[in-house]
């Protein structure tokens, strides 16, 4: 049974615009402000140019292997099992924990109108609560399950809802009242290039945009990757930027003047959903709570939709890599991971029982980030081992733009803080303890690993493949031989330019399961 390449560019786009419009943007504006003041605007142009860049990277990369789970596989391909078991693992535990946390999310706004999920007078769950809870994350798993096709019209119809919420909110507040001179109180910059760098940072600007992630995972269900790809990547990341920006300026311009006498790191909004609400019931909008509201509710649920098809595909190619059982890669009648999606659920099930909210958000933050690695390195690195593979989308000045995007994706991590990095270095250690012992078991066992299989697929050949960081030859080898990173070894071949045509680009994903 093969992956069945059914989403197009509007759905691909929208899996990556789901991923990042979550009901973040109703606080992001307020707290990025509290940093930078009206150059918070300057903040979300830097932050999404960061996230651009780590983008175009994947752009090129992830069209040229459309393959599922590519936030495991790109790595493994390029540096090999290890390389590939960290990133992957990585992504896999923060994925596990985002729909959890995106459904409890859920759940702090309708306490109104669930009363018996939450203990009286306090945030925790009853036992009907998180039943509550396990309940919904099986219905995004039976979306999934349904086909790949459906949990897609699905998702759009979702994030069509998502994208007009914070337009429509934006777009009254700036109607109805816009202070211009908000703008040059008490200056444009009061904090300098500290409190814009720091609205980047602590403000949260740099992970909303992290959700693009998403498309990359998807990539083995595309129609037309080598184009598909790339314009869902670059397109999603710009439009979401400029519905953050509105946002942002919506709010620079619709907070009431009287409370900028303390500057804007003094303001403070109490209202359950956030400080558009606030203003919106200043001037008069009273409907427009119930349109926050909607928005509230509807985007958690779409964004662990979303996170629930990912971490099945990031399932499917650790277990085809030998991180997890084999059972775990192998695709449904309707060409899903459904044990990947069952396992996964099991996990989240799980975690609801024995992890509070605050617990689940630290070990989300820090499984996340380091996957973003993954993208300017193995650019570079498949530049000089892959020359010959064919790039409809190719990144120019790739060298300096992916060095460029390492940094920025190293300054994530670093804005992280330590909370985070030391937890990432917990999982990351218990990652490679579990590799090392499948990897002992598959040999005592003589078991090979799917990566032969997988990427003879990929490529449409069976006498070479990709494999473990480098071309491995098996016939036929090419007059130029090269290791990882462009050296020259013996023994060692690159794609052909015959052998390289790919037959993923024209439909027909790559072999998975038993």
């Amino acid at each position: 049974m093969r992956l069945q390449r059914r989403i197009g560019l509007i759905g691909l786009t929208f899996i990556a615009l789901s991923g990042m419009l979550g009901s973040g943007w109703l606080f992001a504006p307020h707290l990025v402000a509290q940093q930078a003041g009206p150059a918070a605007l300057v903040s979300w142009i830097i932050g999404g140019a960061v996230m651009l860049l780590l983008a175009l990277t994947f752009a090129e990369v992830t069209a040229m292997l459309p393959v599922a789970g590519g936030l495991a596989r790109v790595p493994y391909f390029s540096h090999g099992p290890l390389a590939g078991v960290a990133m992957g693992w990585t992504a896999w535990v923060g994925y596990a924990t985002t729909a959890p946390i995106e459904v409890l999310a859920m759940m702090r706004y309708l306490d109104t109108y669930l009363p018996f999920a939450h203990e009286p007078g306090g945030q925790s769950l009853t036992l009907a609560g998180q039943v509550f809870v396990i309940a919904l994350l099986a219905l995004m798993v039976l979306i999934n399950a349904w086909g790949v096709a459906f949990f897609t019209r699905i998702n759009t119809g979702i994030t069509w809802l998502k994208l007009a919420v914070p337009l429509v909110v934006a777009g009254a507040i700036l109607t109805v009242q816009f202070e211009g001179a908000n703008l040059a109180t008490p200056s444009f910059s009061p904090g300098g290039w500290v409190g814009i760098l720091g609205g980047v940072s602590t403000g949260g600007v740099i992970f909303a945009f992290i959700g693009f992630r998403h498309a990359i995972d998807m990539a083995g269900e595309t129609r037309n990757p080598q184009r598909t790809i790339p314009l869902a990547l670059i397109g999603s990341v710009i439009l979401c930027g400029g519905i953050y920006g509105l946002a942002q300026l919506a709010y620079l311009g619709g907070v009431p003047a009287d409370k900028l006498s303390q500057g804007w790191a003094a303001i403070s909004f109490k209202h359950d959903y956030g400080p558009f609400a606030a203003i919106g019931i200043g001037l008069g909008m009273t409907w427009l709570i119930a349109v926050i509201f909607a928005g509230a509710v509807v985007a958690p649920f779409g964004g662990g939709l979303v996170s629930t098809a990912s971490n099945a595909r990031l399932a499917l190619a650790l277990g085809e890599g030998g991180l997890f059982p084999r059972a775990i890669a192998a695709l449904s009648p309707r060409g899903v991971p459904l044990n990947g999606l069952i396992f996964n659920l099991a996990v989240g099930a799980v975690m609801v029982f024995v992890m509070s909210f605050e617990a689940l958000v630290t070990l989300n933050g820090a499984a996340i980030v380091l996957s973003f690695l993954a993208g300017p390195v193995a650019l570079v690195a498949l530049r000089r081992q892959a020359p010959d593979l064919p790039r409809l989308f190719r990144l120019p000045m790739a060298d300096a733009l992916s060095a460029a995007a390492f940094v920025g994706a190293t300054w994530t991590l670093y804005w992280s803080g330590w909370n985070t990095t030391w937890v990432l270095l917990v999982a990351l250690t218990a990652g490679v303890i579990l590799f090392l012992a499948m990897r002992a078991r598959r040999r005592r066992r003589g078991a090979g690993g799917g990566s032969d299989r997988l990427a003879a697929d990929l490529y449409g050949r069976t006498d070479r493949v990709v494999l473990s960081g480098q071309f491995r030859r098996r016939a036929r080898p090419d007059p130029l031989r090269l290791g990882p990173c462009g050296r020259r070894r013996p023994g060692r071949a690159v794609l052909s330019p015959r052998a390289s045509r790919s037959p993923a680009g024209r439909g027909g994903g790559p072999r998975t399961g038993g």
